[in-house]
């Protein structure tokens, strides 16, 4: 038995007055009891009980280590009880990394509401559209925009994404509109640089054709949000995510082409390490996010 045992048993000889008592509340032997005592009294070389027949009184020594002691057990006690809170319900701190112009438009009012049901978690965003490793940068949870490839991280799907090829209206009246996706080669395209192969739009049509076209253009940059300015204000024709467009769909700044070939659709995901001992948090939160945005998300609700 370790010092540590040895002083709980003491404090609770103390609490209870009698080894006896002591002995049933722990469902200890009361002999054990004892001896934990005086052992205690054995490694520290002082009485802690002044022992007789009617009744136990603490000496000074016994005093001092009782009024520590009891206080300490108590934080134990109580460090346990919020561990286990931490396992049960959703609180604590939750790193979340996700991509910049996503969160911007539509990640902010989802975790106002997040925040508003669950009150006992503080949410750290970080935002950055690079792909992170959850696990060497510490993060709880990444939200990804992509066709996830083979992974060791947890994947859940939280709505689709579909990719909208479109042009402003003086861009098309000047250019003209593209019929066909080989049409793009005479037309100036503008780049988003971080997906696999930025230069390069795939399509399938109603036959199920894949249409694979090289794309040349003045602008190429890893935002969409400059890109999506830069459609509106006549560079070129873009293909976004549907997320970043909508109003611009609705509101004719933007007008979509080639409408009868299918971009290669996207997912909308949260990951994280792994399913086991997933904690109340981050499963709140995968979850929450998954009833907020899918599966028919909010920006095609809208249109």
């Amino acid at each position: 038995m370790n010092s540590l045992s040895e002083i709980a048993i003491f404090v609770k000889v103390v609490e209870l007055s009698s080894f006896t008592a002591a002995a049933e509340a722990l469902e200890m032997s009361q002999p054990v009891v004892s001896k934990a005592v005086t052992r205690l009294e054995e490694k520290l070389g002082a009485r802690l009980l002044n022992r007789t027949t009617r009744r136990l009184s603490l000496t000074e020594a016994g005093s001092e280590l009782y009024r520590r002691s009891a206080r300490a057990l108590a934080e134990i006690q109580d460090a346990e009880l919020e561990v286990a809170r931490f396992q049960t319900e959703p609180r604590g701190t939750l790193r979340v990394s996700a991509p910049m112009s996503f969160s911007i438009l539509h990640l902010a009012p989802v975790l106002q509401a997040f925040s508003e049901r669950y009150p006992g978690v503080s949410v750290e965003m970080h935002l950055d559209d690079r792909q992170i490793d959850l696990v060497e940068e510490g993060y709880d949870v990444a939200i990804r925009i992509a066709r996830l490839q083979d992974s060791t991280l947890v994947a859940r799907k939280l709505a689709p994404c579909r990719q909208v090829v479109c042009a402003s209206p003086s861009y098309l009246s000047k250019r003209g509109v593209p019929e066909r996706p080989e049409d793009l080669l005479t037309h100036s395209c503008i780049v988003y640089s971080l997906i696999s192969t930025p230069r390069e739009w795939r399509f399938t049509d109603a036959a199920g054709e894949t249409h694979v076209v090289p794309i040349n253009g003045a602008l190429t940059s890893n935002n969409g949000l400059l890109n999506r300015a830069a459609a509106v204000a006549g560079a070129g024709i873009v293909l976004l995510p549907a997320f970043y467009i909508g109003e611009e769909l609705r509101n004719g700044q933007l007008k979509p082409v080639l409408c009868d070939f299918k971009a290669v659709e996207l997912g909308i995901y949260a990951v994280y390490p792994e399913r086991r001992n997933l904690t109340p948090k981050v499963r709140a939160f995968v979850d929450f996010l998954a009833e907020a945005l899918g599966p028919v998300p909010p920006w095609e609700r809208a249109a």
